[in-house]
């Protein structure tokens, strides 16, 4: 299994073994060698890769002395299989009382309230749809899902947040828990605005494209020059500033089609035409221009080009440069940290690149550690 060190949050999958053989898509001209693939360098930078076959009968001693060493075991194997393994929190909080056991699963693995889902397979795409995420996002004919996997991301976030919690409540009692990270439960919560919107038999929020299903005009809208800008207006007095500053149409502020916002969005087909009309004659910058001059809030709809050479992160200096197997790549530092000094940015590890130092580490000598090699143990 690749697992980092102190089995914190493992690679993709939990603690399985991956290879180098995927793309890296999307990076600039000169970031990362072709085939680094864009997961692992996401999320195994500065960890260390121990490759071990948790079915030998080696494996059980080398976990072990690993859990001895160990803060936090994170797995995401089928609901059932760590138990099986002894790998369960129950197994293990006899021996170690202060280990924190994070298991992550599609449904939830309660063995007190497995509920009917919990044997189903689960991936990110699915998660989305069984959340209601679909439900309202794309257009009116036809729902998309998230452009990266929101699902596992989010239960990732959940994990991590509640592991730190964890930890500090661990401080307090001296004893360690089991957290129980459902990738379900985790989007129905990013999920709670739209579930109250439509509470009590209320229309849920309908699909509206990367358009605000509820405020108008608040969303993309192209310029001339082919560039797309994203904007959003937030009260009448934005409206008024709007309609006299950037479309230079003062008059359509006393318009009764669009004299509230509830009038707005029942005629976004009219506005966005006239929206549209205007901003034909502009560049996208033209349009950012004014908008920012009327102070109402503005994005560019960026590429993944445009984001790699983004001038807030560049004025920033958020942009490093970690090295993987197959070559240097550039990397985000992460929110929060202020300097590249200050957070642990080291390689990307090959599969197995420290299974000889970590066995060390754990007492074993060359010629055991290469017996573990020759039985296919590690």
């Amino acid at each position: 299994m690749g697992c980092p060190r102190r089995f914190g949050a493992g690679p993709p999958r939990g603690c399985a073994r991956y290879e180098w053989d995927a793309w890296y898509v999307g990076a600039p001209a000169s970031g990362p060698p072709a085939n680094d693939p864009a997961d692992i360098v996401w999320t195994n930078r500065a960890k260390e890769s121990l490759t071990l076959d948790l079915k030998h009968r080696e494996a059980a001693e080398i976990l072990a002395r690993l859990l001895a060493r160990a803060d936090v075991l994170v797995q995401n194997l089928a609901p059932g299989a760590a138990a099986r393994i002894g790998l369960s929190h129950e197994a293990l909080a006899g021996q170690h009382p202060k280990l924190i056991v994070c298991d992550i699963s599609g449904y939830g693995d309660d063995p007190e309230r497995p509920g009917p889902y919990r044997d189903k397979k689960a991936y990110d795409l699915l998660i989305q749809s069984e959340s209601g995420f679909l439900s309202v996002t794309g257009t009116a004919d036809e729902p998309a899902k998230a452009g990266c996997s929101i699902a596992d991301i989010a239960a990732g976030m959940y994990a991590y947040s509640s592991i730190l919690a964890a930890l500090i409540e661990r401080g307090r009692t001296g004893r360690g828990k089991r957290i129980d990270i459902s990738m379900l439960e985790s989007m129905v919560e990013w999920m709670s605005y739209p579930l109250y919107y439509a509470s009590f038999g209320a229309e849920p929020p309908p699909r509206s494209g990367a358009a605000h299903a509820t405020i108008y005009p608040y969303g993309p809208f192209p310029a001339g020059d082919g560039g797309v800008v994203m904007l959003g207006l937030q009260n009448e007095r934005e409206w008024q500033l709007f309609c006299a500053r950037v479309l230079e149409r003062g008059e359509l502020a006393a318009d009764p089609r669009f004299a509230s916002n509830a009038a707005r969005t029942a005629a976004r087909a009219d506005l966005r035409a006239i929206i549209v009309e205007t901003f034909r004659a502009l560049s996208a910058e033209q349009v950012v221009a004014r908008l920012d001059a009327a102070q109402i809030a503005n994005a560019r709809v960026n590429t993944i080009a445009e984001v790699w050479a983004h001038p807030q992160l560049q004025a920033r200096r958020r942009w490093t440069e970690i090295a993987t197997p197959a070559g240097p790549v550039p990397a985000l530092l992460p929110p929060g940290i202020d300097d590249a000094g200050d957070a642990r940015m080291d390689a990307v590890p090959a599969l197995g690149e420290h299974t000889d130092a970590l066995l060390a580490e754990l007492g074993l000598d060359a010629a055991a550690i290469a017996r573990l090699r020759a039985q296919g143990a590690v």
